[in-house]
């Protein structure tokens, strides 16, 4: 399987092969500011089966160990490293060509979620990170 991703202007793109290790939904205050939304989708790949194709993201360190990416053009955030997270890389749901084909399996941070969010889903919810990363 394959599938691509691209920021809004279509500049900065990438491709991923082969299935997600997670998928989830982060409430951290981080994820929430960085997207200027109530929480972030994001699912994570192995850095050997993802490739940046056209233009390639800037990135900024949000804090120590962490390494935030967008497109340089349009200002799109596109993914999530970690020093923590060695060889994977987080990308966000929203950013793949066919978003529709994704479902994410649970929540993280949950105990930092903003209280005028209603969620009616049934997915594990964790208060903190998921408990094997």
């Amino acid at each position: 399987m394959i599938r691509t991703g691209h920021c809004l202007c279509g500049a900065t793109r990438y491709r991923i092969e082969g299935p997600e290790t997670w998928a989830c939904h982060c409430h951290c205050e981080s994820c929430r500011r960085q997207t200027a939304s109530p929480v972030t989708t994001f699912f994570g790949i192995p850095l050997s089966r993802f490739e940046w194709t056209g233009q390639p993201p800037k990135s900024w360190a949000s804090s120590p160990g962490v390494r935030r990416s967008f497109c340089p053009t349009c200002g799109t955030p596109m993914a999530f490293q970690a020093d923590r997270y060695a060889g994977e890389i987080h990308l966000y749901a929203a950013t793949l060509s066919d978003p529709a084909g994704f479902e994410p399996a649970f929540h993280v941070h949950y105990a930092e979620r903003l209280p005028w969010l209603k969620l009616d889903d049934s997915l594990p919810r964790h208060p903190g990170p998921a408990p094997d990363g």
